[in-house]
């Protein structure tokens, strides 16, 4: 059975979507775009020499990033094909296969990146289970970002919108005490539009 990721990906790009992501974002880096925005905004947060997660890392292109800022990384995601195309690009790096709504890694992070749609991308009614993960890895006072669509116009496919007051409350119980929220990844104020980037800490 596919994932809602999986179902949304082969409906919009076909077979061989993790590909054709990679190489996507490989041609704008070639064309001089910046594709660093989330690595560089996450990295303000929490400076380096730090411990963090990218969960829901896809193709690798935020890990990598970070492990090149000098961050002890490692990227998790449910989708195989995705993880492939990132371990290919960077063998050294630790990439992990796994549910976010079930993981367990047996360590915890200064420095969370949700980045990507993740969340609203995730199985319908797993919210709650994979913010309760997610917060059981980020270190006491450490911090959580993710950056997803709050309308259709920033949703890839068919995917549902996830309000921000239900991730907040997620976030939560979870552990994870909302804070800032932006408009992108560079910092623009949030007015309440179709994007959020927002960051939550690790209760103490």
């Amino acid at each position: 059975m596919s994932t809602r990721w999986e179902q949304i990906a082969l409906d919009t790009v076909g077979e061989g979507y993790a590909a054709a992501y990679a190489e996507r974002f490989r041609r704008l880096a070639e064309d001089g775009a910046e594709v660093h925005g989330e690595a560089t905004f996450a990295a303000s947060l929490v400076p380096p020499p730090a411990r963090a997660l990218d969960a829901g890392c896809g193709t690798g292109r935020i890990a990598v990033r970070l492990h090149e800022l000098g961050y002890d990384v490692v990227g998790v995601d449910l989708d195989a094909s995705m993880v492939a195309e990132a371990r290919a690009a960077a063998p050294d790096l630790d990439w992990r296969v796994a549910d976010l709504a079930t993981f367990d890694l047996g360590a915890v992070f200064d420095l969370v990146v949700v980045a990507g749609n993740t969340i609203p991308l995730l199985d319908e009614g797993t919210l709650a289970a994979a913010c309760d993960r997610l917060g059981a890895h980020t270190a006491r006072g450490g911090v959580l970002v993710t950056g997803f669509g709050l309308d259709a116009a920033h949703l890839p496919g068919d995917c549902p919108v996830t309000p921000l007051p239900e991730v907040d409350a997620a976030m939560a119980a979870a552990g994870l005490a909302a804070g800032e929220r932006h408009a992108t990844w560079t910092g623009d104020r949030f007015d309440d539009g179709g994007y959020v980037v927002a960051t939550y800490r690790r209760v103490p």
